[in-house]
């Protein structure tokens, strides 16, 4: 009985859906803030400019754009795939970030 109750309890966490973050950035006084994230693949960042210029969140290797954000705007990207990608804002390129992803 003991066996048959693990093995349920197994299967019912192998079943359990998955639910992807949601991860926030602000864009304030010409930085994102925090600069670095580590997240999962598959988890989704929020991006908000609450500066006065608009602002990008650009993906040096091109996995995500958020284009041209006023203030007070929001994206969302979705993080695919695993490793570290790092992004800039296209308009004030001294702006950088990174996003790790496992």
């Amino acid at each position: 009985m003991k066996r048959f109750i693990t093995t349920l309890a197994m299967m019912a966490t192998l079943a359990s859906p998955t639910f992807a973050a949601d991860h926030k950035v602000k864009i304030e006084r010409g930085a994102y803030v925090p600069a670095s994230l580590t997240v999962a693949a598959g988890d989704t960042i929020t991006f908000t400019n609450l500066g006065p210029a608009p602002h990008t969140a650009t993906a040096v290797n091109g996995s995500f754009d958020t284009g041209r954000m006023r203030k007070g705007e929001s994206k969302r990207v979705t993080v695919s795939g695993s490793g570290s990608i790092a992004y800039f804002c296209e308009i004030h390129p001294v702006m950088k970030g990174s996003v790790t992803a496992q």
